[in-house]
């Protein structure tokens, strides 16, 4: 059913703003829904606003976060472990739809598996890719206010490519 309903809102927000990866400017009832149906398990803080800033790879990162695992674009997430803890999945509406680096498109689900130093309270850090022209699909996102729910956890390190079966570990 998330699968679904993550399709028709990409559907959704492709055909409000064109080809463009820009969030829709009109009330989006479709990814309402989907933050409804993939809201916060019953052990979760509930919804956030959160400030986002944005990561890639480029001039020399460490290409593990602090689980030890891989980076994932547009997967791996660094997060105040106060606020949300590691192994944590969590679900950002406002970037279903967005194009992925194997060319399909975002489904909302992130993998809080880092930290960072700047990171600290009401705010995430989203690993984009390896260059700063990664970062390219995320701008358009208004990166003061985005919604945040916690919805499960995941063992072992995020998926590298986020392809089928990538919510395999969420656990409610």
């Amino acid at each position: 059913m998330k699968r679904i309903l993550a399709c028709l809102a990409t559907a959704c927000t492709l055909a409000t703003s064109g080809a463009s990866a820009q969030a829709p400017a009109t009330p989006d009832p479709i990814g309402d829904l989907i933050a409804g149906v993939s809201g916060p398990s019953s052990d979760s803080s509930g919804d956030w606003k959160l400030v986002a800033s944005l990561y890639h790879g480029g001039r020399g990162m460490n290409g593990h976060d602090s689980l030890g695992c891989r980076v994932s674009p547009m997967r791996t997430v660094a997060a105040d472990r106060n606020l949300v803890a590691s192994h944590s999945i969590i679900f950002i509406k406002e970037t279903v739809g967005l194009p992925m680096p194997d060319g399909g498109v975002h489904d909302g689900y992130w993998y809080v598996s880092d930290i960072g130093g700047a990171i600290r309270g009401q705010r995430i850090d989203l690993f984009t890719g390896h260059n700063a022209a990664s970062m390219r699909p995320l701008m358009a996102l208004n990166m003061k206010s985005l919604t945040v729910s916690k919805v499960g956890d995941f063992t072992g390190c995020p998926p590298i490519d986020g392809g089928e079966g990538h919510l395999a570990d969420l656990a409610h």
